[in-house]
């Protein structure tokens, strides 16, 4: 590792995770190459994490509490490495991962993406990869989607190699708690998303990342969740490059944000539900789902609008619980609802 001169920076931020962070940093270190630099932040632990990460032996700080994304900025100002990797300290880099994305990486990427690796608390696969392979092999204008929905399939924080000028979002993201919100959102207006699709990480899968898990439907939260994103909107109308500035993008029109109204509405039944379908099934024809996604989406908006209240929250519940729903619905959502 060879600091200042280093193409990669690699971070993790760490908050209470002695039992996962020595082997996320222990990952980074078995990469084997010398042109990338390990930071480790400690976002104020009051378990053993800061003892856990000394006895590596690795560029480390403890900071006071602040929440994930200061704790990366932190970091970002301790490198001036062109490309930052964000690694949770409770996931890890596959081995070889870094011999495939550090070749990649150049002056025109804004984002390099991977898939992930799911596994549980002592490191178990399983199942699936998130996103999918042949999910994050979609091509296209990414740029055009956000436009449209609001959202793209993304991996989670781990699975994402930013250029130090998006990073630099981050500063100003003040609405925000998490690290893959603006940066994921902002990139296809920023360079090109390349996608890799490789498993060259792990995601870990455990009761203190998934928020919700066996938990009734919160409309509390799904009101959180639309807040942050018209704030993301908002920030991502101002950061946008001149050079790649689309019409201002109206947060109202998006997939995302017309689909948690409908969801909203047809919890509390209210009666503008009906009139919200028209808008939303036209706005989910017009997307690149395939015909059958398609026909899902719109037939499962059309029940919960008709049916009674308790059948109508047994189906958001069944598609939106966490502990059900499949890697693929997790990375397509992530922007919009945080890590």
């Amino acid at each position: 590792m060879t600091g200042s001169t280093s193409r990669l920076a690699v971070i993790v931020n760490c908050y209470n995770y002695a039992d996962y962070v020595e082997r996320a940093i222990r990952s980074v270190l078995a990469q084997g190459r010398d042109d990338f630099e390990l930071i480790v932040v400690d976002d104020g632990s009051t378990d053993s994490s800061w003892e856990v990460i000394g006895r590596t032996g690795v560029t480390a700080y403890r900071i006071e509490n602040g929440g994930q994304r200061r704790a990366c900025v932190f970091g970002l100002d301790r490198t001036t490495a062109p490309f930052v990797l964000f690694l949770d300290a409770d996931d890890e880099l596959a081995p070889g991962a870094l011999d495939a994305i550090i070749p990649r990486l150049g002056p025109s990427i804004a984002k390099l993406q991977f898939c992930l690796s799911r596994i549980d608390g002592d490191g178990n696969k399983l199942g699936s990869a998130v996103p999918e392979p042949d999910q994050i092999r979609v091509t296209g204008d990414l740029s055009e989607r956000v436009r449209r929905t609001g959202v793209y399939i993304s991996p989670p924080t781990s699975g994402n190699v930013f250029r130090r000028d998006l990073c630099e979002l981050l500063r100003d993201a003040d609405y925000d708690d998490a690290v893959d919100g603006i940066i994921v959102l902002a990139a296809p207006f920023f360079g090109e998303v390349v996608s890799l699709p490789k498993e060259l990480g792990l995601y870990r899968v455990h009761d203190r990342n998934i928020s919700g898990v066996g938990r009734a439907i919160d409309t509390g939260r799904i009101e959180q969740h639309m807040q942050r994103f018209k704030s993301l909107i908002a920030h991502l109308n101002r950061a946008v490059p001149a050079g790649s500035r689309p019409p201002q993008l109206d947060v109202e029109r998006t997939f995302f944000y017309l689909e948690k109204r409908s969801i909203l509405a047809s919890i509390d039944r209210r009666m503008d539900r009906f009139r919200q379908l028209p808008n939303l099934i036209k706005v989910i024809s017009a997307d690149d789902f395939s015909p059958k996604r398609k026909l899902a989406l719109s037939l499962f908006h059309i029940l919960i609008a008709f049916l009674p209240v308790g059948m109508s929250r047994r189906l958001i519940e069944i598609r939106y619980r966490p502990e059900r729903r499949s890697a693929s619905a997790l990375a397509r959502t992530l922007i919009g609802t945080g890590n």
